[in-house]
């Protein structure tokens, strides 16, 4: 059975009331959707919360969900629209007094910190920091996610020229830093 179907069978069951499906459905998406906010995010800190909250949108969105679709396109859409009302609660400075209170509190440590090991790819992750966050958001989609340039145009709710424009800038950009790696200019190369 292919990843569609089984997705798809798993949210007839979420939908008819079953309560562990969900579980299955978390563990089935947890890493595409952990690696996509680990990589847009700033503050690795807030992480695990856009992660939550991303999960709790898709609990009372899966109604919506329409199933001729593809799944993770969908909830990739969802964590960006977390990130992104993330980024204007901090630039409405609401965030200072919960950065204030989670240095207080102790973290408690859980399945997360298993997914940062596997997926926290350095590298990649400075070779993008420094890219505005338009053009971070494509290359992380398309080379840490692989989303083909159509979904991401779906996922962000722009043209696919516009997709493709910021892809070649953020390429352009790399180039222009020094950054020559060819395993990875190779797979762009191949891809585009």
């Amino acid at each position: 059975m292919d990843d569609a179907n089984e997705l798809n069978q798993t949210i007839d069951l979420i939908l008819s009331g079953d309560k562990q499906a969900f579980g299955d459905l978390y563990e089935k998406t947890i890493q595409d959707v952990y690696r996509t906010v680990h990589f847009l995010l700033e503050e690795k800190t807030e992480v695990d919360d856009i992660v939550q909250d991303t999960y709790i949108q898709v609990y009372k969105n899966l109604k919506k969900f329409d199933k001729t679709k593809s799944f993770k396109p969908w909830i990739t859409g969802i964590a960006i629209k977390q990130i992104q009302s993330h980024r204007r609660q901090i630039w409405k400075g609401i965030r200072i007094l919960k950065k204030i209170e989670k240095t207080e509190s102790f973290a408690v440590s859980d399945k997360t910190d298993e997914l940062i090991d596997k997926f926290s790819n350095k590298k990649v992750e400075e070779l993008v920091n420094f890219l505005p966050y338009k053009l971070k958001q494509v290359i992380i989609l398309q080379y840490v996610n692989e989303h083909s340039q159509d979904e991401i145009a779906k996922i962000l709710n722009i043209p696919l020229g516009t997709v493709k424009s910021r892809i070649n800038a953020s390429l352009t950009k790399l180039r222009q830093n020094g950054y020559e790696d060819k395993l990875f200019f190779e797979k762009v190369r191949n891809v585009q």
